[in-house]
């Protein structure tokens, strides 16, 4: 490991954002060195072993479900690495003995077929429960992944008027939803290739990007009040990450609207 990091450099390695970083920094959970700049005197953020140590103290308490306040709380002294490891290791196990349970469901219905016999419907559900894999969020799931994020960030009121204001918008244009879901299952696809800036990720960005904008031209008003609140909260989930993981296809999207951008912006100040 590099003897000290820079906020990009730390972001990259552990897989989080640098606006992450900051966060933790802020509760105070998270504290880099600085060193200074030669040409110019200023003190630049940088993350040493200890910190780093830390670091992966923070994720993996985020994993486990745990507040930023239940976190501070936890990471008292030096000692804490170890009981948080042992956390881990504990979720792990149960993970492991989760798949291998679901592997043997699937190894007994394929040595079932092979002898000629058939599945019966309690096998079927068993197997439809028991085996189930994780995969990229739908806008439904996401919704249900935000679900303590807007508890945390919105009062029952806001919830509600949210939740009425989103059902009209939906209701009044169910050609707009469908698009919508079809849009996200095309980012799903192109995500495969991990470049946002193919000729097709920009053809899909401009649908996208109009989607959108018909969408917000036409959203009630409640919605447009909440949107400061909203964008907190989603910087909020996007600092997890284990949320972050489940929210790859809208990060997918959100590059490619910004290379759309970018080519745009480009080809103006070239004309």
């Amino acid at each position: 490991m590099d003897s000290h990091l820079s906020p990009a450099e730390t972001a990259k390695r552990f897989g989080i954002s640098i606006k992450a970083l900051r966060l933790y920094e802020q509760h105070g959970l998270l504290k880099p060195l600085r060193a200074a700049n030669g040409s110019t005197g200023a003190a630049w953020r940088v993350y040493g072993s200890d910190q780093l140590a830390r670091l992966h103290q923070i994720l993996a308490l985020k994993r486990l479900g745990l507040s930023l306040g239940q976190i501070g709380e936890l990471l008292v002294g030096r000692d804490a690495l170890d009981p948080i490891l042992a956390a881990q290791e504990q979720v792990l196990e149960k993970d492991r003995e989760r798949i291998t349970h679901a592997l043997t469901l699937i190894r007994k219905a394929r040595i079932k077929l092979a002898a000629g016999g058939i599945l019966s419907i309690d096998d079927l559900a068993t197997l439809t429960q028991e085996t189930a894999l994780t995969k990229q969020s739908t806008a439904e799931e996401l919704k249900e992944i935000l679900t303590p994020f807007r508890q945390k960030h919105l009062t029952p009121q806001e919830e509600a008027s949210l939740e009425g204001a989103r059902v009209k918008a939906w209701a009044c244009d169910n050609d707009v939803k469908e698009s919508m879901r079809q849009l996200l299952d095309e980012a799903k696809a192109l995500m495969t290739s991990g470049d946002a800036t193919t000729a097709a990720a920009m053809d899909f960005a401009r649908r996208f990007r109009a989607t959108t904008e018909h969408l917000k031209s036409s959203e009630p008003s409640p919605l447009t009040a909440l949107r400061p609140k909203l964008k907190t909260m989603m910087d909020d989930a996007r600092s997890d990450p284990a949320v972050a993981q489940k929210m790859e296809v809208f990060a997918f999207v959100k590059k490619a609207l910004a290379n759309l951008k970018a080519r745009e912006d480009n080809s103006a100040t070239k004309e």
